[in-house]
């Protein structure tokens, strides 16, 4: 940690020290200041959600068709599912999918916005086989270390396909070593059932924690949850550690992982099958070898959907989640809410998923960062109406580890129409938001638009003040 950002987090220490120790928080006022519509302004402009946004930079492009699937022989050509990371140093690494190749790729970017790789790396290298919906991690004080999970669509004998394949990069980049298989299994991992007929591909995690190990967390069609770890920089990995689920009640489904203090590791998900499921919450004190057993954060009538899970310096657990009163494929908003005694207990929950308009009426599928300051950085998914495709992404960010929220925006440049919708045609469980120690903030989208084109999109950007 840097001297600037070490003052930066004392400061904020003392100053949520004092907001803590006022009278109240007029969580009323709040809500109904967070339930305004804000208008987008120009790419550049500092937002009132107090953070400035640069040109988006075009990271890659392909075409508009999806044909009808038929498994491996499907014909696709367009360029979907991205993930970013940024490590401390501002290097902005993004892996996605070229479906008309169905291989992952990966792409650097130095702290200016510049290109590092004069041409995209082929990871998975797997032609036959379509790879889907990565996960990325970049050392934090070593952009020379990559990491990369993402899901193969390979048929092993069971009702579904799918096996969780993992690769690094020692060189930046570069090249990456042999893909390994971390799942080894039948049973269609990576796939997050919601229904019997519907499922997200994409249900997948990794993490790394500070002292290099990194931490994998699957579910399988069938409902199991399974985690691995590593402790030699992706080298070798346990053998999968099932953590909950099976296959007639409560499948597991979009796992989050995180790293908390002295060692611990936190896991979220959610179950299908189920019209008003609840988010779940597992700790391991031991570094992943054992977890406990499962609590769930908050019941509610409603349906929650797509956990993200972090946890700040001072140990408090952040967690996000799409949740719909009515049930599955109706309208979602987006709610968050905190632990301050390890995940045993947590606050009632809050929306923040303004703005709805006539333009967006639902929000889902968030995702969660923090920076150096314990600032809390959520994006999510924009729709225009329930079961469409999303148009956009929202953002908020809290200065007060979650105790208000700024006003709520949309990320200039993401609600293009004119490029088409939102991607993710596989599957929504994405992580496209990574904030490095000093709050340099990176999202990626990818739009569609029939026929015509496909694109990967990195927007990045920097906090001006509350």
């Amino acid at each position: 940690m840097t001297s600037g950002v070490l003052l930066r987090r004392i400061a904020a220490r003392a100053r949520s020290a004092i907001e803590r120790s006022a009278a109240c928080v007029n969580y009323s006022l709040f809500l109904v200041m967070a339930l305004a519509v804000i208008a987008t302004p120009a790419s550049g402009q500092a937002l009132p959600s107090g953070v400035t946004w640069q040109e988006k930079i075009e990271v890659a492009a392909g075409g508009g068709f999806q044909g009808p699937w038929r498994m491996n022989r499907s014909e696709y050509d367009y360029v979907d599912d991205p993930t970013v990371d940024i490590n401390d140093a501002g290097f902005v690494g993004v892996a996605w999918v070229d479906q008309s190749r169905q291989d992952v790729f990966f792409q650097s970017f130095d702290p200016s916005g510049k290109k590092r790789l004069a041409e995209p790396v082929n990871v998975s290298r797997s032609p036959t086989v379509f790879s889907w919906l990565p996960r990325l991690r970049i050392a934090a004080g070593d952009a020379s270390k990559v990491f990369i999970l993402w899901q193969e669509i390979v048929f092993s004998g069971g009702s579904h396909g799918g096996e969780i394949f993992f690769a690094r990069s020692s060189d930046g980049g570069k090249t990456f070593a042999t893909p390994k298989n971390l799942s080894n299994s039948v049973n269609g991992d990576g796939k997050g059932r919601l229904t019997a007929r519907y499922w997200d591909n994409g249900s997948l995690d990794l993490v790394m924690g500070p002292d290099g190990s990194l931490y994998a967390a699957w579910t399988e069609y069938d409902g199991a949850l399974w985690f691995s770890r590593s402790t030699d920089l992706g080298d070798t990995f346990s053998d999968p550690l099932r953590v909950a689920g099976n296959n007639d009640v409560d499948p597991a489904r979009g796992p989050s992982l995180a790293i908390g203090m002295a060692g611990a590791v936190y896991l979220a998900w959610t179950i299908g099958e189920d019209k008003a499921a609840n988010i779940r919450v597992a700790k391991s004190i031991d570094h992943g070898r054992s977890f406990s057993e499962p609590r769930i954060a908050f019941e509610s009538d409603g349906h929650a959907d797509a956990p993200k899970i972090a946890v700040d310096g001072e140990g408090t657990v952040h967690l996000v989640y799409g949740e719909s009163p009515a049930g599955p494929f109706e309208r979602y908003h987006i709610r968050y809410h905190r632990s301050n005694d390890g995940g045993r207990t947590f606050e009632a929950p809050r929306e923040i998923s303004a703005p709805q308009s006539e333009q967006f009426k639902s929000a889902g599928y968030p995702a969660l960062s923090l920076d150096g300051e314990d600032t809390l950085y959520i994006v999510w998914e924009l729709f225009p109406g329930r079961r469409t495709y999303p148009r956009g992404l929202g953002f908020v960010h809290s200065n007060d580890r979650g105790t208000t929220f700024a006003s709520p925006s949309v990320i200039p440049g993401s609600a293009d129409t004119a490029l088409g919708v939102n991607g993710s045609r596989q599957g929504l469980l994405m992580r496209k938001l990574a904030v490095n120690g000093a709050g340099a903030i990176a999202v990626v989208n990818s739009t569609f638009k029939k026929s015509e084109a496909s694109h990967i999109w990195l927007f990045r950007g920097r906090p001006t003040g509350g």
